[in-house]
């Protein structure tokens, strides 16, 4: 039968309006990215990543995994060499171009301070006991930073740093610090000149860049020698009065020289004489970053030689660098037992093409966190019924959910870990449960399986994308035996804390310029 006129004008209207509909929409969605992304759009079905809604969990291979292989480490340089070498450039801040979207990115591989030969843990359960203790105490300081935090409007002077330092994009070795008494990762860099290589914690909840330094009046113990100042031609001593001075909390004036003092919350501290020296990335140099030479130094960094702060402010690496690199820098953190590599990268060509983008958010009381939007969590593919409101940062600074390298396992408010926790038991009813271990409540004796069909997770991140994290980031062994727990915890506040272990294998981007924190697309 022949269709009237009118009936086939009006289909034709109807489709004209669904591609205009269609167009709006993808129009209104690219708007919310960031510059740099203003091409890219979230993946598919607007997951980061794509996991199914449940998966089956590799339980042998997993526990063979904690028994870790310790591996010779050789000397930074003839390691630099190695890679220069299988990547076929070598990057100065001579032969870099400018344009930091399209020039070369130095990349380094990725490795596991657990696998180095610096551990006096004897078995996994050893390492996941001290690893826990230390998470506690960082939680604790974290709450307590942001609960007494004070707000500073100044900016450093940039002319005062990097002077000489052109846009490129750089990065280092990462290392897990597990297994060191000290934060969960480090980077080895080259400190002064000539360079002296140093393990090196990184932190992006916290500022201030410092190394032990001589004459040490009061050290633990570190893997590298202990730098000394005398030996380095590129030191210079920061002034008192002036601008680098002024940006670090209880700073003070000996000598002519800034003195500066950091107290973290755990009862770690660092003091000393703050200074402008060279650091090296790999091949690339970056001169005139403020740092503290500490001479008096104790905490939980044993094994480590300072802190490389990636926070917020504007004393951080991050901040210092400031337009240089746009505040823009990538990590992929390598989870425990897996052969994969991963970096950690700064330049606005370390942003990928293809992530999910969500809005960072600021904190005036803690300007050092990355804080992000959540909007609710869910279990084996579904969303549970938690509101929003839990997960908000309020007018005055409290609650919000932060992204934490520092911190292992990830802090929910009491109410929504509850519901997320029974939600997850309620799928896992038919594995066998185990006693509770350390801050877990959620165990399960999986001795003697291959593997186990469990559900993944989800958080879903405001303004639509959703974060799926495999059974890997979140169902981890505690001991050889096959007891494996739920890692997450409830928080004994409203504030929210995405630790590392939820964090691992995956691409995690910074876009400090526009205001962005990117996940995926690609996994390390």
């Amino acid at each position: 039968m022949q269709q009237s006129p009118l009936l086939v004008l009006l289909q034709k209207l109807s489709l004209f309006c669904s591609v205009v509909v269609v167009v709006l929409l993808l129009q209104l969605n690219l708007s919310s990215l960031p510059a740099s992304a203003a091409s890219e759009t979230a993946t598919s079905a607007g997951h980061a990543i794509p996991y199914p809604p449940y998966e089956h969990f590799p339980v042998r291979e997993t526990i063979l995994g904690t028994k870790i292989t310790k591996i010779e480490t050789k000397p930074t340089n003839e390691y630099y060499n190695e890679v220069e070498a299988q990547l076929g450039q070598n990057h100065t801040a001579n032969n870099t171009s400018k344009d930091g979207n399209n020039g070369k990115k130095w990349k380094l591989k990725l490795l596991h301070r657990d696998k180095l030969g610096y551990s006096s843990f004897v078995d996994h359960h050893e390492r996941f006991q001290a690893r826990m203790q230390r998470d506690i105490k960082r939680v604790s300081a974290i709450m307590r930073k942001i609960s007494g935090g004070k707000v500073s409007s100044n900016k450093i002077d940039s002319k005062a740093v990097g002077s000489y330092y052109e846009a490129e994009e750089f990065g280092t070795e990462v290392v897990s610090g597990m297994e060191q008494g000290s934060g969960e990762y480090f980077v080895r860099i080259g400190v002064g000149s000539p360079a002296r290589n140093q393990y090196m914690v990184i932190d992006s909840g916290s500022d201030v860049l410092w190394v032990q330094c001589q004459p040490c009046n009061l050290c633990y113990h570190q893997s590298d020698p202990v730098f000394d100042p005398s030996l380095s031609a590129s030191l210079a001593w920061v002034p008192c009065g002036s601008t680098a001075c002024d940006q670090v909390e209880n700073s003070g004036c000996h000598s002519g020289r800034c003195k500066y003092e950091v107290m973290y919350g755990d009862g770690s501290y660092t003091q000393g004489t703050l200074a402008f020296e060279t650091l090296s990335f790999g091949g690339t140099v970056v001169r005139n970053v403020a740092i503290g030479c500490g001479h008096r130094n104790r905490g939980m960094f044993i094994g480590a030689a300072g802190l490389l702060g990636l926070g917020g402010g504007s004393m951080s690496l991050v901040g210092q660098l400031g337009g240089q690199t746009g505040g823009a820098f990538s990590y992929c953190l390598v989870s425990l037992g897996t052969a994969s590599s991963g970096s950690l990268d700064f330049g606005r060509g370390a942003l990928p093409v293809g992530a999910a983008w969500v809005p960072l958010l600021h904190n005036p009381r803690a300007p050092s966190f990355y804080y992000i939007g959540l909007s609710g969590l869910g279990v084996g593919g579904m969303q549970l019924p938690i509101s929003e409101d839990v997960f908000g940062l309020t007018e005055s600074g409290n609650g919000g959910v932060v992204m934490d390298t520092g911190t292992a396992v990830t802090r929910l408010p009491t109410a929504a870990y509850v519901a997320f926790r029974n939600a997850f038991l309620t799928e896992t009813a038919s594995l066998p449960r185990a006693p509770a271990v350390s801050i877990f409540d959620t165990c399960y004796d999986l001795n003697g399986f291959v593997t186990v069909r469990v559900p993944t997770v989800s958080f879903f991140l405001s303004g639509g994308p959703i974060l799926t994290l495999p059974a890997r980031n979140f169902l981890i062994p505690v001991d050889e035996r096959g007891t494996f727990c739920f890692a997450f915890a409830p928080s004994p506040t409203g504030l929210s804390i995405i630790g590392n272990i939820q964090q691992e294998g995956i691409q995690i981007s910074f876009d400090g310029a526009n205001g962005f924190v990117g996940f995926g697309p690609n996994v390390c």
